[in-house]
């Protein structure tokens, strides 16, 4: 038995006690007596402070109601107030989850309807909303908890058994580093891999989107002598692009079956993302495929969410924090206490500090430790300013109002999530604002409209005041110029039209997805434009119609060699409508951490660009140590 559990017992009367077990960091005491799981809190309260863990008192599954009479007993209670409900049972965990329209009146006040719910059936209950747009992923990622209900209760325990094997309340004295398996002064294939003393964890795990597949070169250093994927105690997911999380499922392929910590967006993004790489993958030629919608379910399984601002185990000596990394939805900084407080680390992951974004919070600046910190530098080099925000809006509306009059279309190349939903939040306020005619028709293709669904999911994840307006009813996704393209029908249909269209198609380096069908078909036409909102990569064709090639030869789409005459204009958005901070930005969140660290190590991003912003970060905080390795390279934290 692990030490902790034997330290709680001794304050419980285990006459009234089933069973005391994990759920990874958290510790769940399953009761027996009725009485029990309603006085018995005043106990429970107690052992948290004196502990400082997580710990839930439930019922044992012996004593809940049956499913068809806890419905019952719900409606009964909830009465009118709340009109749409749901309920999946994790009789496994003793749990009743809820997904209601109305979170607010389900709940009650006080959570005085939960406390009715659970006093008449004995079940622990989680109130979840039904997003306003349906989101397959969505439901299909809520489902996989419950069918795999009894895997995952025995894998969150023994999770629990390994984070508190060595566990102790003092300080762990020992040494901690981390090597760049990836992302070291190039953007792409991040992985960062910390060894402590006692634990091993890799921060992300992602391809390298300007490589062609199959080429080494689009993969981590995973055949490292450092690294041992056995050894892995925990994977640790900033957030959902490709070059962060497009491996993960081939590590579930190749046998490791660790957790992974994200937040409940990233997870859906990450799946949905994912899925939509492996269609890509198996429509082009000559390419073995990676890892299969299997293996995406595999790793599903082991996926832990986690809270901004919640403290969590994940290793006897390491406790994570996810902080708003403003970037896209779910993005979060990863901070992690080592050692009881012996060092504090942080991995930005990929970040935004722009207050002008319309769909999330800039990045948070406020932490209550920070000795080391790995930051981005997608753009940080000297001539990485953004086109000003307003003025980017007013070139936007300019382009669309042209295509309108000329009947032509305009195509957005974006990644699935993030850039897309803040440009619709942008075409949605000029509609509002009659800037734009009430008649525009915006097309959302690939896995745009599925994105956006989840987005609209966890309002709580957006900026105030969008947040605000959802939950109110007043939805900007769902205005009627917005349309889903359902079929291949329907996007020839769209391509073959003579009326104006605005296209938005993933993926946004043109490097795959629906986007490269729209370019090819449109491109030919001077009443048509290509607008690009994000960063393209070296080697992409993307970056090769930004910089204006006129004659370009797509090869390995799944048929024969194509040759484009790009005569549609081209426009760039200069980091106006960037998901990562521009130079200034990146000054500016440095200069504004409430605590400065003493490393700064510097990745993701172009070697010039890391070297000249090394030099930046010296005369913003003084003596600081920075650090800009390479691939393979280790960095000794304490």
């Amino acid at each position: 038995m692990v030490k902790i559990l034997d330290e709680i017992k001794k304050d419980l009367p285990m006459e009234k006690i089933a069973s005391l077990e994990f759920e990874a960091a958290n510790i769940v005491i399953y009761t027996t007596n009725r009485e029990f799981l309603f006085v018995g809190r005043a106990i429970i309260k107690t052992c948290v402070s004196k502990f400082k863990k997580r710990i839930e008192l439930r019922a044992d599954n012996s004593l809940l109601m049956s499913e068809d009479q806890t419905e019952a007993k719900v409606k009964e209670i909830l009465s009118e107030s709340v009109k749409k409900i749901e309920f999946k049972f994790d009789s496994a965990r003793s749990v009743l989850i809820m997904e209601v329209d109305n979170v607010g009146a389900a709940v009650g006040k006080e959570g005085s309807n939960l406390k009715a719910i659970q006093k008449a059936t004995m079940w622990s209950v989680v109130v979840k909303r039904i997003p306003p747009l349906r989101s397959k992923t969505v439901e299909a990622m809520r489902a996989v908890e419950f069918q795999e209900s009894e895997y995952r209760r025995k894998f969150l325990n023994r999770v629990g058994k390994r984070i508190y094997g060595g566990w102790t309340k003092g300080k762990i004295r020992g040494w901690s580093r981390v090597t760049m398996l990836g992302a070291g002064n190039q953007i792409g294939r991040s992985a960062i891999y910390l060894q402590t003393t006692e634990s091993r964890i890799l921060f992300d795990c992602g391809l390298d989107p300007s490589v062609p597949f199959g080429d080494s070169n689009q993969f981590p250093f995973l055949d490292s002598p450092d690294f041992k994927l056995e050894d892995v105690d925990a994977i640790v997911l900033s957030h959902a692009h490709m070059d962060h999380c497009g491996l993960l499922p081939y590590l579930y392929k190749i046998g490791y079956r660790g957790p992974i910590y994200t937040t409940e967006p990233s997870r859906d993004i990450m799946a949905l993302s994912q899925l939509d790489f492996i269609k890509i993958m198996g429509n082009t030629k000559d390419v073995n495929m990676l890892y299969k919608a299997e293996d995406i379910k595999e790793m599903l399984k082991h996926v832990i969410t986690v809270d901004f601002n919640s403290v969590t185990d994940i290793a006897p000596d390491v406790r994570l924090t996810f902080y708003n990394s403003g970037h896209i939805l779910g993005s979060a900084f990863c901070h992690v206490n080592i050692g009881n407080g012996m060092h504090n680390f942080m991995y930005t992951g990929d970040f935004n500090y722009s207050y002008k974004q319309r769909l999330l919070n800039r990045a948070d600046t406020q932490f209550p430790r920070l000795e080391s910190l790995m930051m981005e530098n997608t753009s940080t080099g000297p001539k990485d300013y953004a086109m000003p925000r307003e003025e980017a809006e007013e070139e936007l509306l300019k382009i669309i109002l042209d295509g309108y009059v000329k009947k032509g279309k305009v195509l957005i190349p974006v990644f699935g999530v993030g850039r897309p939903q803040e440009m619709l939040l942008v075409i949605e306020h000029l509609i509002k604002e009659e800037r734009l005619p009430a008649d525009l028709k915006v097309y959302i293709d690939g896995m745009v409209y599925e994105t956006t669904a989840i987005h609209t999911a966890y309002p709580e994840y957006l900026n105030r005041y969008l947040r605000s307006r959802i939950l109110k009813g007043d939805n900007p996704f769902t205005i009627s110029n917005f349309m889903p393209v359902t079929s291949h029908d329907h996007r020839q249909e769209i391509i073959t039209s003579k009326e104006h269209a605005v296209v938005l198609a993933t993926s946004g380096m043109l490097n795959g997805g629906t986007s490269v069908e729209y370019f090819k078909k449109f491109a030919g036409s001077e009443d048509n434009s290509i607008v690009f909102v994000g960063y393209q990569a070296a080697g992409t064709l993307g970056r090769k119609v930004k910089n204006g090639e006129k004659d370009i030869l797509i090869a390995n789409t799944g048929s024969a060699e194509d040759r484009i005459k790009v005569k549609m204009a081209v426009h760039q958005m200069k980091g106006a409508f960037s998901a990562h901070s521009d130079l200034g930005l990146t000054k500016k969140f440095l200069a504004n951490l409430s605590v400065k660290p003493k490393k700064l190590i510097l990745d993701h991003g172009e070697a010039s660009k890391i070297q000249y912003f090394a030099d930046v970060a010296k005369k913003i905080i003084p003596n600081v140590k920075v650090y800009t390795p390479d691939n393979l390279e280790t960095i000794r934290l304490n």
